[in-house]
């Protein structure tokens, strides 16, 4: 659904709100304060349901904004206030319900007409609010990669790929919106808050004021308990994003990427070395002219710029899994005939002790020699042999010589890695009896986590798991499940079933 259409909708359905109050409410009415209320009522009641659906979504959002804004004022003459921004994002979760609850609230409060000085300085606040985190997102855009957003001497030409937040969250996962079109409907919406703040005596009141007030009170509650619904006990009970339970992964990423593979360049943007000046060439004429008037010592290129693939990227475009070696792995899930329990954890739960430890390193001098010689000869065919403190040994036609040389010493950090005991007692009391289970039954079970591996390889050995493990970008495993541990189960490519680590009733 495009924004435009949702927008439509909620306005129908402000027009019917509207239409219910004039036939039970006979009094005279401001319409327009009538309509807007209702409008931007519903608005908020919608946009904050998608959001209380999946709380964890909008923490994790929250999440790249605090990581974003420590980054750009770390360089800047308020680097002091960088260090607040890890400790918000600590916060992200209580933030999130906090957020989330009063924009319902704020959306009832504007239904019902309740304290209308107060509703009306929240809801311009609250956009103000947005329209300033929307508007920072979007402007990033504007400024050069590895640039900060404080240098406005330093910004170019608009890129998209540019902007460090490329979807502002605003309808949850439900229509992702592009900054800059998320900006420009914050600003739509300040001319309605400032309308209420300059005509809040005439907004339309519903029902006595104690009923009013109970309404506030038993919806924050209700609300409450349906965000902790939807990630402290469960997954989501809506899932809008590209891996829900029944989506065929392989095929997706498949098409994605073909479309992705038949783009076109259609120009290049180009900044002049001299001037600063930034310019767009077509592509032809930029080939034509690569090595003489647009060679780099003159220009220096800085966005190819393509035509839009056939659907819609997705993360299911990002769907990478590796092992310890750096190898991708990811058939491993979407071409795979037999059941396969992904174990996700996106961040396993631990703190590293550093220590430092004096450790030995050998050297060893290596002579070849030739087969003829007599040492090769002693060797009467041999695969190696000792003389002395020398080692002989044979490879192919030649023979090494392998001396001892000296031992230096050097210092090292080594970790020890203490776990959370209620995240291990997780692993013990449900990851456990399911990998034995699966094993059991000829399924396939592997951990995937956004961690290092060796901290993968100590949490096993300290729960008693055997499994293999692999690595994955940690935004694309909090996408794939909203739990840690999270339990997806594959077959051919396809999502069969997910649960949270709390909801999982055994293999059988």
């Amino acid at each position: 659904m495009s924004l435009s259409t949702l927008l439509l909708r909620i306005g129908i359905a402000a027009l019917i709100f509207m239409a219910i109050i004039a036939f039970t409410k006979k009094e005279d009415k401001n319409w327009l304060m009538l309509f807007l209320q209702s409008f931007c009522g519903i608005l908020f009641l919608f946009s904050g349901w998608v959001k209380a659906v999946d709380p964890l979504g909008t923490a994790y959002k929250m999440e790249q904004y605090f990581t974003e804004f420590e980054l750009t004022f770390a360089d800047t003459a308020l680097s002091g206030i960088a260090p607040l921004f890890p400790w918000l994002s600590s916060l992200s979760i209580g933030f999130s319900v906090f957020m989330i609850v009063f924009e319902i609230v704020l959306g009832l409060m504007l239904l019902t007409g309740t304290l209308p000085k107060l509703t009306s300085w929240l809801f311009f606040l609250l956009v103000a609010f947005f329209t300033v985190l929307t508007g920072f997102t979007y402007l990033t855009g504007y400024v050069p990669s590895g640039g900060n957003f404080f240098a406005f001497a330093e910004w170019g030409a608009y890129t998209e790929s540019n902007m460090r937040v490329t979807d502002c969250g605003c309808f949850g996962d439900f229509i992702k919106l592009k900054p800059r079109i998320s900006f420009f409907k914050d600003i739509f919406l300040l001319f309605p808050s400032i309308y209420f703040l300059l005509k809040h005596k005439s907004m339309v009141q519903l029902f006595t004021k104690p009923v009013r007030m109970g309404i506030m009170g038993l919806g924050t509650a209700a609300l409450l308990l349906y965000c902790f619904s939807n990630y402290v006990w469960d997954l989501p009970h809506t899932d809008f994003r590209p891996f829900k339970v029944g989506a065929d992964v392989a095929a997706v990423k498949e098409k994605e990427m073909e479309a992705a593979a038949n783009v076109d360049i259609y120009a290049y943007l180009l900044k002049d070395r001299a001037t600063g000046e930034e310019i767009e060439v077509p592509y032809d004429q930029y080939i034509a002219g690569f090595s003489t008037t647009y060679s780099k010592d003159k220009y220096e290129a800085v966005d190819q710029l393509k035509t839009k693939p056939t659907m819609e990227m997705t993360k299911v475009s990002e769907f990478d899994v590796t092992d310890a070696k750096g190898n991708d792995v990811s058939y491993y899930y979407l071409d795979n005939e037999k059941k396969h329990y992904m174990i996700v954890a996106h961040k396993l739960k631990y703190e590293a002790v550093s220590q430092q430890v004096m450790v030995s390193d050998t050297t060893y001098s290596v002579d070849t020699l030739t087969a003829g010689s007599s040492i090769a000869a002693m060797l009467n065919n041999q695969r190696y042999t000792m003389v002395s403190d020398t080692l002989v040994a044979v490879e192919g036609e030649d023979v090494l010589v392998i001396r001892y040389y000296e031992v230096t010493q050097r210092e090292e950090t080594q970790y020890t890695y203490t776990f959370d005991a209620d995240y291990v007692a997780k692993y013990k009391e449900v990851i456990a009896p399911l990998v034995s289970q699966a094993k059991s039954k000829g399924y396939e079970v592997s951990l995937v986590s956004g961690s290092d591996f060796k901290v993968m390889k100590a949490l096993l050995a300290e729960t008693g798991i055997s499994m293999p493990t692999y690595t994955a970008d940690d935004i694309l495993l909090k996408t794939i499940v909203r739990s840690n541990p999270g339990i997806v189960l594959w077959q051919d490519g396809k999502i069969l079933n997910k649960w949270h680590e709390s909801k999982f009733d055994g293999v059988e």
